[in-house]
């Protein structure tokens, strides 16, 4: 039999029929819970990364301090970000908010840097006593686990990433990336997280939503992620989950199997934790503090890329402060280093204001009363909007204007 058909014959077979083996979701919160429990096995058949993460979370807090956990999960297409990311600087949020995909933005608990998830990519979660944990351990394990199921090139580099060894990318000398990892640690408990790209249809567009046309403009505090070449290694997701639950149970002897549902977020804990990863003060409002400038300043003497069109020729000059999601201080203008247009009721009003809620740059810029301006005021909108993602849609000339941002930034 197949290693798929085995897993899915070996899960519905034991659920119907053998409890001990796998229990429904009723056991869920005992079993978590349990003080004798020391090894867990998880896998939940929701796709929702909300739900998943909080599930995860709960799992950190709840499960016994001297347990270890194997949790594995798939999401729908979403784009979570690290802790101490900031969305404006690494998602092309325009690309993101009219996509047909229907991709979500989520930032979860962990660090690390930002990582596309689809129904092609399974999420490992190890937790385990903090003075058990180690790095490479359980990246180890999972790398076992995809040379049983014959990618014989898998390791784990010095970054922590599983790659296949000797297999660069076409023009680029870098391994090729199917792994990332990111870490939260407490004073008992450690979690150690992992993606792994096993059949993502998406993975050529992978890149186009990791790449904001906003970057070359922020000098941002906080992680910035570090960008590899990546591939599938063509597994099914029931043979990956198949290989690394036996993996698992090879290090740590035994282990239940339960399977979670939709039915996790009835748990009030669970639940709460849903509810904190779906607003959007916890996905904008908790970037830590960056500063937006179209042109060099003495914090930030970057050269920045060329305006579009007549930005240029009216030397449209932009800046701005955000803290905890709120615009802390901002000056727009046009002219030299002494603007001959300050536009007046722009500055003030956007004090306070949040990022996240500023529907259209072109919508603020665009009403204001500056002879002779409308035109180039509208421009000024609508590449601020490209910029940060706002508006209905980004025009042709524009879209042709941040093409050639990208390929200036990328050649600088």
């Amino acid at each position: 039999m197949a290693p798929a058909r085995r897993l899915n014959s070996l899960l519905k077979g034991r659920l119907c029929t053998n409890h001990s083996c796998i229990r429904r979701y009723s056991d869920f919160v005992r079993a978590a819970t349990d003080s004798s429990n020391k090894s867990q096995i998880y896998i939940s058949r929701s796709l929702d990364p909300y739900l998943n993460l909080s599930i995860e979370h709960y799992l950190l807090q709840k499960t016994p301090a001297d347990s270890t956990v194997l949790f594995l999960y798939t999401n729908r297409p979403s784009i979570v970000i690290g802790r101490n990311q900031n969305p404006w600087l690494e998602v092309n949020l325009g690309l993101l908010r009219n996509d047909p995909l229907g991709v979500e933005l989520v930032r979860r608990r962990s660090g690390g840097g930002t990582v596309f998830h689809d129904e092609g990519n399974v999420n490992y979660s190890v937790i385990c006593p903090t003075l058990a944990f180690n790095r490479d351990k359980h990246a180890e394990m999972v790398v076992r686990a995809l040379r049983g199921l014959g990618v014989d090139r898998a390791l784990v580099n010095e970054r922590h990433d599983i790659v296949l060894g000797n297999v660069p990318a076409p023009g680029d000398a870098r391994p090729l990336k199917i792994s990332g990892s990111a870490y939260k640690l407490t004073r008992l408990r450690s979690l150690h997280h992992g993606t792994c790209l096993l059949s993502s249809p998406n993975i050529r567009k992978i890149g186009a939503f990791l790449k904001s046309p906003a970057k070359p403009f922020i000098k941002a505090r906080g992680v910035d992620s570090v960008s590899s070449p990546i591939t599938n290694v063509n597994v099914p997701n029931t043979a990956f989950e198949q290989a690394v639950v036996s993996e698992f149970r090879d290090l740590y002897t035994g282990g239940e199997l339960i399977l979670v549902t939709e039915e996790a977020k009835d748990v009030p804990e669970i639940r709460k934790g849903f509810d904190e990863l779906t607003s959007l003060d916890w996905i904008y409002s908790q970037t830590p503090q960056f500063t937006f400038s179209t042109h060099a300043t003495e914090e930030d003497p970057r050269e920045r890329p060329q305006l579009p069109g007549d930005l240029t020729d009216f030397q449209f000059r932009a800046s701005f402060t955000v803290r905890n999601g709120s615009i802390s201080k901002a000056s727009f203008g046009f002219g030299g280093t002494s603007p001959v247009k300050d536009v007046d009721g722009v500055d003030g009003g956007l004090i306070n204001k949040k990022l996240q809620e500023i529907e259209s740059w072109r919508g603020v810029l665009s009403n204001l009363a500056l002879p002779g301006m409308r035109s180039t005021l509208g421009s000024a909108g609508t590449f601020m909007d490209t910029l940060f993602g706002n508006g209905d849609r980004i025009s042709t000339d524009v879209a042709k204007d941040f093409s050639r941002l990208e390929r200036g930034a990328q050649s600088d």
